[in-house]
């Protein structure tokens, strides 16, 4: 009986776990302006929190908060050192938005470009999903 070399076998490599995906991005500009006000405010180690609530013209507000309480629900995203929470309702309105600080001649203030809105108010806070009319009444 002859004998035959074969290679050795060696055991699959496991596939690199895959990078965890973010559901908003910030720009650099924000993250940067997000640390300033965080120190500014005595509040280092907080956490933004970017949330989305029931109302303003368009059916829907944004809102940017400092947050040091993090719920069982809540998504905790990294973005150059800043801590973004976002709670479970807020998440199914916000996934592909960017946060973003503008400054303007007419003052500077944080905006959120979200694909998923179809419609939104000159305010730039309100914001809906369906396409359905602004109400009257202006943002809130």
């Amino acid at each position: 009986m002859a004998m035959t070399e074969t290679a050795p076998q060696t055991a699959p490599q496991p596939a690199p776990p895959p990078a965890a995906d973010l559901l908003v991005t910030m720009t650099n500009v924000a993250a940067a302006k997000v640390m300033e006000l965080r120190s500014r405010e005595g509040k280092a180690e907080a956490a933004l929190r970017l949330f989305v609530k029931s109302g303003g013209c368009s059916g829907f507000s944004y809102g940017l908060a400092f947050d040091d309480k993090i719920t069982d629900d809540d998504r905790v995203e990294d973005h150059a050192g800043v801590p973004v929470v976002i709670d479970a309702y807020s998440a199914q309105y916000v996934g592909g938005a960017e946060i973003d600080y503008v400054d303007s001649l007419m003052g500077g203030g944080f905006a959120i470009n979200n694909p998923n809105a179809v419609s939104s108010c000159s305010c730039g806070s309100s914001f809906n999903t369906d396409g359905s009319p602004a109400k009257a009444g202006g943002c809130h």
